[in-house]
């Protein structure tokens, strides 16, 4: 496989028709390959394939409220300065539908006003893990209360890793935006150094 735009990643990407193609024989939906960070996944496409199955049991049919999820992204998204992350996640949380308000809020979420139980909950395991590894038993606890089951609990502690791992890569990986996209909508506040 070549690749379309060297230099431009750690890993070149691969032009949108070769990963197509890769995604095609990896079984992968046709959603991922026009998106950088498939673009340089699929140079290996059988771990391309596992990451997308995974996104795809997270983010399709959920037992996580779709709503809390992406406030999770967006605060990890936040607080590692992975620009792709958020950037990619704030049109997603607009579509949920989330107000600019509850997207933005998650950058200083403990003094935001308004969150109730559930968010404040995930918001809590998830700087919980991004500072420790690890989510105390009073936030556990907390967000089996908030979540009501047990799947929704277990997805919010995948989700978090998996968004986490997401973070790692494209930052390891120096993975651009997608040229139509501006980075850390809606105001250009980035997360300080």
């Amino acid at each position: 496989m070549t690749a379309a735009d060297p230099g431009d990643a750690r890993v070149p990407r691969l032009s949108i028709a070769e990963a197509s193609k890769a995604a095609e024989d990896a079984g992968l939906p046709p959603i991922f390959p026009p998106l950088n960070v498939f673009r340089v996944l699929l140079h290996h496409p059988r771990l391309a394939k596992a990451v997308g199955d995974l996104l795809m049991t997270l983010l399709v049919e959920p037992k996580l409220d779709a709503r809390l999820r992406e406030l999770v992204i967006l605060r990890i998204g936040w607080k590692t300065g992975s620009v792709y992350e958020w950037t990619q996640h704030w049109r997603i949380a607009r579509g949920v539908p989330m107000s600019r308000e509850d997207a933005l809020g998650v950058r200083d979420w403990r003094s935001f006003a308004g969150y109730g139980p559930a968010e404040r909950a995930v918001l809590a395991a998830t700087d919980e893990t991004l500072e420790r590894g690890t989510i105390s038993a009073s936030t556990f606890a907390d967000c089996s209360r908030a979540l009501g089951s047990t799947e929704a609990t277990l997805e919010l502690v995948v989700a978090i890793g998996n968004w986490r791992m997401f973070s790692s890569l494209l930052r390891s990986l120096e993975i651009p935006l997608e040229d139509d996209l501006t980075p850390w909508p809606p105001d250009g506040v980035a997360p300080e150094e």
